[in-house]
């Protein structure tokens, strides 16, 4: 009932003479189109000239003060007076006057860049003054003086959102700028560059060009069809589009499993170190954070609640997480399973187990004991098989000979480790099991030329290596924001699809399963219509800092 009202409305839309097309709206606020009166001067775009400390506050050798608008130059002509103007990008050395002519800094370095090929694109003006505090705090107060429109200063983000409003910029571009800012690791820098060309907008855009032109076929085939002849009929047209329509789809299909690596790489991978007690857990985590972030003690059950550590592991940002150690399977090689666990223990493991879950990477730990012999728990060994990536580590090589320690490990890769993944594959249809790797065998005790860390990160940075690999480094740059709007789309070219496979397809309503889809990849290029444009760019620049 619901979906044939839909329909209804939908035709009675089309054929009122006084209801609007729904061909796509003839005002948008995207790149390179100035908006309206109205939505400028909610975003500061109607005369006002900001400026910013564009460089890092506290002493420095130089500092930038960064100046766009219509102002620019009477700004300069405050700051300078009988000065001639700078030539364009060209570096001149000036002396900074206040409004009572009081030096501010004799010899600062002036740039100016004219609109509309600038950052912003409007008037650029730019100040490299001494660094010294109190020499920038007495320009950045001497400059809202200067001027005849209102000069202010800017707020977080507001030059690259002139630089979008003005073109300069596009939306995909803009959120990989944001990334840069916040990159902190060599890999999160990599992310950000995959946004920067400014390719993922021009993708996003050409589908987005794509459906409005099969949406515009749908139109006419509308309108058109009682005056009109067509070569196809609707369904033959129909199915012209949806050959179309699921090869994008493909494509956007491919962008979602590419925006779950970028993610990673952005937001960090979660490493979970599972095991039985006393297996060297906490020893192994200290060691690779470089720290005490867990005790050590030879008592069982010193752990008891998750201890989190983050670092940056080879340029990857991961966050380590030291568990409770699991005593409800324990085994020692020979059968022998021990169970006697308190309630905050049990509580402690319980969380341990919600944290392999929720983890990219699981190091599932064992160690040589007395025997000699390899205990270690099936549940931690199961949990870890499931993971996106795992690590199996064998702790305390040093308790027996060296050769007598490799057979172990050998024996409990062939018998164990490699059962409990056989098992597990089969509990998931019988899908084919990939060959596990070898444990690896370290000693925490013995960690004096750092061969222990070394071995884990080195195999940890691998299976970083294989999460976060694409073919195109474009792709990483697929932020968590469109990878949404982008299912968000797939969901509405499927409703298309299944609607254009019926016997009798209603156009109308596949028409506007298609205007729903354009309108996702709109929200994505920052082409939206005007009411939403706030709301949307609220989003992308909340992290932005002040003078970006």
């Amino acid at each position: 009932m619901l979906r044939r009202g839909l329909q209804l409305a939908l035709v009675q839309h089309h054929r009122s003479p006084s209801s609007p097309s729904l061909l796509p709206p003839r005002r948008f606020l995207a790149p390179g189109r100035r908006p309206s009166s109205s939505s400028s001067s909610s975003i500061g775009l109607a005369g006002d000239t900001i400026y910013a400390l564009s460089t890092g506050l506290g002493r420095a050798a130089i500092a930038v003060i960064r100046i766009t608008g219509p102002a620019c130059l009477d700004v300069y002509r405050s700051l300078c007076p009988g000065k001639a103007p700078p030539l364009p990008r060209k570096a001149t050395i000036r002396t900074l006057r206040d409004d009572h002519d009081q030096v501010l800094d004799p010899q600062a370095l002036v740039l100016f860049f004219p609109g509309p090929k600038t950052v912003t694109g409007q008037d650029v003006l730019e100040l490299q003054v001494h660094g010294g505090t109190a020499t920038v705090r007495a320009v950045l107060a001497a400059v809202p003086r200067c001027g005849r429109g209102r000069v202010r200063y800017a707020e977080p983000g507001e030059f690259t959102r002139r630089a979008f409003f003005h073109g300069r910029l596009e939306l995909a571009q803009v959120e990989a700028l944001g990334d840069a800012l916040a990159a902190e690791t060599e890999q999160q820098r990599r992310a950000a560059v995959g946004g920067s060309s400014g390719a993922l907008g021009r993708r996003y855009e050409g589908w987005r060009r794509q459906l409005l032109e099969a949406r515009a076929e749908l139109e006419a085939l509308i309108d058109f069809s009682e005056d009109q002849h067509f070569n196809q009929s609707p369904t033959g047209l129909l199915r012209g589009v949806v050959v179309r329509i699921d090869d994008m789809r493909k494509t956007m299909r491919l962008h979602d499993r590419m925006a779950y690596r970028g993610e990673l790489l952005r937001r960090g991978i979660r490493v979970a170190l599972l095991g039985p007690p006393n297996v060297g857990k906490s020893s192994l985590m200290n060691l690779i954070v470089g720290r005490e972030a867990s005790i050590v003690s030879a008592e069982a059950g010193t752990t008891r609640d998750v201890i989190e550590a983050g670092l940056d592991l080879g340029g990857y940002l991961c966050s380590f997480a030291d568990t409770a150690g699991f005593r409800g399977g324990i085994g020692d090689g020979d059968g022998e399973r021990k169970n006697v666990v308190g309630a905050v223990e049990a509580e402690g493991i319980r969380r341990a187990r919600q944290q392999a879950r929720d983890a990219h990477v699981v190091v599932a730990m064992a160690s040589i004991e007395r025997g000699p012999k390899i205990v270690y728990d099936e549940e931690t060994l199961s949990l870890a098989s499931v993971a996106l990536a795992h690590l199996v580590v064998v702790n305390k090589s040093d308790a027996v000979p060296a050769d007598e320690a490799n057979e172990l490990v050998r024996r409990f890769h062939e018998e164990v480790v490699r059962r409990i993944h056989e098992e597990k594959g089969a509990r998931h249809g019988g899908a084919v099991v990939e060959a596990t790797p070898r444990p690896l065998l370290i000693s925490c005790a013995e960690e004096a030329d750092g061969s222990a860390v070394r071995a884990v990160a080195d195999a940890l940075m691998e299976s970083f290596s294989r999460m976060t690999y694409v073919d195109d480094e474009m792709l990483l740059g697929v932020t968590e924001r469109q990878r949404q709007l982008l299912a968000c789309c797939r969901e509405h070219l499927g409703d298309f699809s299944g609607e254009a496979g019926k016997a009798e397809p209603d156009v109308v309503l596949a028409a506007e399963h298609l205007r729903m889809a354009a309108n996702c990849l709109a929200c994505i290029t920052g082409r939206v219509e005007g009411g939403d444009v706030e709301e949307l760019l609220g989003v992308v620049f909340e992290r932005f800092c002040v003078g970006k």
